[in-house]
């Protein structure tokens, strides 16, 4: 946070990226300054570079006005480039010029106007990976991944499931105007065993609808969508409550497979290998 090198933060979509680059901001010695996102992906290329770099009066039909772009607003502070993969080859050309120079120029104009930015920028997809297609600039990518972050998808964090299920519950609870405060026993194993594709944006969802659904004073596991619901069925019982006998029956249950066990076990990959070798439970335990 206190360095002023460019940032990439990868993870699934979901994950909460941009968070974590808000996070970057509050504590960074920009703090004071703006923090501006932009969704590279929302926009078309036109509309995308006008928005970022400006435009000036005239350049094209609709610009009545002299118009700053996202850079010059966000100066002395943050800018967040959501879905960097998704920029065009024209517009990457343009971002390495203005990271290198720290300058940009309006739309249909001549004059550099400095900036004094600091980026941070996200994607979903793998940036070597588009380099490889041909599709990305390995040189801005080199310039953009000075720091990297890497944001683990839900199905790796199964003990921040429940904390942020919590969390969700109680904020959800309270814009619905509901005393709910907590999950009953059902409703914590279904939060376990579902694999959460859309990570914490899907937990969030999910909270929110288990909340409206509610009509007792806890959450069930019948408040939850559909899809938690389904694999809520495949939760190992509650039953036995000796450790190493669940996670055997869990590694039974998952063929051996361990991140699946982890995950239907609520506890993270590391925690499983750890707890596999102080109980001496080897493979071929039934």
């Amino acid at each position: 946070a206190n360095s002023a090198a460019t940032v990439l933060i990868e993870g699934e979509t979901g994950t909460g990226k941009e968070l974590v680059a808000r996070a970057l901001h509050g504590m960074s010695s920009r703090q004071d300054g703006p923090f501006v996102a932009v969704n590279c992906a929302g926009l078309t290329d036109s509309l995308l570079g006008s928005h970022l770099f400006g435009h000036k009066r005239g350049a094209f039909t609709s610009a009545v006005d002299d118009h700053p772009g996202v850079f010059e607003s966000a100066s002395g502070g943050t800018l967040f480039l959501d879905e960097i993969g998704d920029v065009s080859a024209a517009l990457q050309r343009t971002l390495l010029r203005v990271l290198d120079d720290h300058t940009v120029v309006r739309i249909g104009d001549t004059t550099e106007r400095p900036v004094d930015v600091r980026i941070v920028c996200a994607s979903q997809h793998h940036l070597p990976t588009l380099v490889e297609r041909g599709t990305f600039r390995p040189d801005l990518m080199y310039r953009l991944r000075t720091a990297r972050l890497y944001v683990t998808p839900l199905r790796e964090r199964g003990a921040d499931v429940l904390l942020l299920a919590d969390h969700f519950l109680h904020e959800a609870a309270g814009s619905a105007g509901k005393t709910l405060t907590e999950f009953d026993r059902t409703a914590i194993d279904a939060l376990r065993a579902y694999s959460w594709p859309g990570n914490v944006r899907e937990l969030r969802g999910a909270a929110s609808h288990a909340v409206l659904s509610a009509k007792g004073s806890v959450v069930t596991r019948e408040d939850f969508p559909p899809e938690v619901l389904e694999s809520a069925n495949a939760v190992i019982p509650p039953l036995p409550e000796d450790e190493r006998a669940r996670i055997i029956e869990a590694l039974s249950r998952c063929g051996g497979n361990r991140s699946q066990a982890a995950r239907i076990l609520g506890v993270s990959r590391a925690t499983l290998y750890r707890r596999i070798s102080a109980l001496d439970i080897n493979e071929t335990d039934d």
